[in-house]
C-alpha cells in the first residue's frame, strides 16, 4: 500500500522522511494522546465533520489542546489531500499527542502539542462485503472510557490478534456476556425487522459509520435499537453486521464457529450497506452490488 509522502505536522506539511520526534514523547511513553482514521472515497473526505468533531471530544475529555481551529482542521485535511494529489480509495491517520517532554505523569507546564496525518492507499474490502465475515468473542478488559479515541490500544490489539490467529475477521468484546462492541468496530445484532446495538455510552466508541448507520435506518424505516444483547443471544440472531470507517457496513456470518442464522448476509444488512455506498457517492462501477 502506497503511503503518500506529505504528511501534516503542527507546523505545516512536510516530507515522510523529515517527521522526527524525540524519544521522550508523551504519545510513545505513556499513550497519551488521541487519534482518527478518516476513510477517503475517489479522494474525497467520508464524514470529515463526524470524525473531526469526535477528534475534538476526545481531545477536550484528556484535557489536550488542539494546535489548529476547526475551520483550520478542515482546511488542512482537505489540503493534505490535494498536495498528495490523492484520486484513489484511501484513509487519512490522524494523531495528536500532549508533545514532548521530560518523563513525568503529570502534564508539562507548557506542553506543546505533537500532531501528524498521512494518507495511504486503502481499497474497500468489497469481497468481505459481499460474502460476509467470521468474529470470536473475547472478554473487554478495556478501560471505562472507551469513547475517548485514545492511543491506548492494547486489549484492542491483544482481541484483534487473537481473532487473526484463530483465522476470524474480529473480536467482538463482551462483560459478562454483555456486547460491547468489537476491537475496532461497531457491533449490531438484528432481529425481528429491528437493528440492535449498544447504547452509545463511555464505555463503548461513538462510531462515525455507527452514526451513519442509524441515519440510515431512520431513512429506511428500520427500528434502531440501543439496548445491549448478550453473547448467549447471538445463537437466536436474524443477521448481525459491524461498521466502521475501514470495514463499512460488514455482514458477520459467523461467531465462534456457530453459524448467523443460514451463514449468508441478511436483507437489512444488505439495505443499509446500499444506503451507505449512496450516501458515499461511490459510483455503480465500485459498488459491492455490481455485476463486476
Amino acid at each position: 500500500m502506497t503511503i503518500y509522502k506529505k504528511l501534516l505536522t503542527e507546523d505545516g506539511f512536510v516530507d515522510q522522511d523529515q517527521l522526527t520526534y524525540p524519544f521522550e514523547e508523551r504519545g510513545l511513553q505513556f499513550g497519551d494522546g488521541i487519534y482518527e482514521v478518516i476513510r477517503v472515497y475517489n479522494g474525497k473526505n467520508y464524514l470529515i465533520q463526524e470524525h473531526v468533531e469526535r477528534l475534538y471530544r476526545s481531545a477536550e475529555a484528556i484535557k489536550l489542546v488542539v494546535p489548529f481551529q476547526k475551520d483550520d482542521m478542515y482546511r488542512y485535511l482537505q489540503e493534505l489531500l490535494e498536495v498528495n494529489d490523492v484520486k484513489t480509495d484511501a484513509k487519512i491517520y490522524l494523531q495528536i499527542t500532549r508533545g514532548s517532554a521530560p518523563r513525568d505523569h503529570a502534564f508539562p507546564e507548557q506542553p506543546k502539542p505533537n500532531l501528524y496525518a498521512y494518507v495511504k492507499d486503502l481499497s474497500r474490502p468489497s469481497e468481505n462485503l459481499k460474502t460476509g465475515v467470521s468474529a470470536i468473542t473475547q472478554p473487554d478488559v478495556r478501560w471505562d472510557w472507551c469513547y475517548i479515541k485514545s492511543l491506548n490500544l492494547l486489549p484492542n490489539v491483544l482481541a484483534k490478534q487473537t481473532a487473526r490467529d484463530e483465522g476470524a475477521f474480529e473480536a467482538i468484546l463482551h462483560k459478562d456476556g454483555e456486547v460491547t462492541e468489537c476491537s475496532s468496530s461497531n457491533a449490531y445484532f438484528v432481529k425481528d425487522g429491528k437493528v440492535y446495538t449498544h447504547p452509545a455510552k463511555k464505555n463503548i466508541l461513538h462510531g462515525c459509520v455507527r452514526m451513519r448507520v442509524e441515519h440510515f435506518c431512520k431513512q429506511l424505516g428500520i427500528e434502531f435499537v440501543e439496548e445491549t444483547f448478550e453473547i448467549k443471544d447471538m445463537e437466536y440472531a436474524d443477521e448481525m453486521f459491524l461498521s466502521s470507517s475501514t470495514a463499512e457496513v460488514m455482514p458477520i456470518i459467523k461467531v465462534d464457529q456457530q453459524k448467523i442464522a443460514d451463514g449468508t448476509p441478511g436483507e437489512i444488512t444488505r439495505k443499509l450497506q446500499h444506503a451507505y455506498e449512496e450516501d458515499a457517492e461511490l459510483s455503480e462501477s465500485f459498488s459491492i452490488f455490481s455485476a463486476n
